[in-house]
């Protein structure tokens, strides 16, 4: 069921979404000059897949999870993208082809070993990662891997069709801060 809802809501929202991810990408292309992101991730079975996001940071960024960057890497649109979490919105082409969810845990970088074997021991690699869930509508990020591993798991174990649409309807409302940035020195 929950599949389901991922296709239905992640096709309406890129073809009803037009509109506004050409004026966020038109946008970033004179904030950076690069307004997508690509990052290989650990996906579902720990198999790679490649997410694509809004660059909220400039280019040449070293390509770490976003607790170990620095905040003046950012650039001011991409503060405007973090706020409203607008820069998750090209995910919805990964959640389409079966890469993600909308509701899961979020994949991170292969070099996050602690949380992957956090994760690799509670079994948290048999679902989906997706674009929320309920660590990040609690401001749990990267930087806490065993409390978000715990907490990817406790997910997974109780979720249902009306927890998956409160952690979308949260996130949209602004619940959750999303990931940690370290400031700059």
């Amino acid at each position: 069921m929950i599949r389901f809802f991922d296709l239905l809501f992640s096709f309406f929202g890129l073809v009803l979404g037009a509109p506004v991810l050409l004026a966020l990408t038109l946008i970033g292309l004179f904030d950076t000059g690069s307004p997508l992101f690509r990052q290989r991730r650990v996906g579902r079975h720990q198999q790679p897949f490649v997410l694509v996001k809004f660059r909220t940071m400039k280019p040449e960024t070293a390509s770490v999870a976003s607790h170990l960057a620095d905040a003046s890497a950012i650039t001011p649109f991409g503060h405007f993208l973090r706020r409203t979490k607008l820069d998750e919105l090209p995910q919805l082409w990964n959640v389409l082809k079966g890469e993600m969810s909308l509701v899961g845990p979020r994949p991170g970088l292969f070099n996050q070993e602690e949380l992957i074997a956090e994760r690799a021991s509670r079994g948290v690699f048999d679902a989906r990662p997706g674009i929320t869930g309920l660590a990040q509508v609690n401001d749990i990020d990267m930087s806490t891997p065993r409390l978000l591993a715990e907490t990817d798991q406790k997910m997974l174990q109780k979720l249902t069709v009306p927890d998956y649409f409160r952690y979308i309807i949260q996130t949209v409302l602004g619940k959750g801060k999303g990931d940690r940035v370290r400031r700059s020195q």
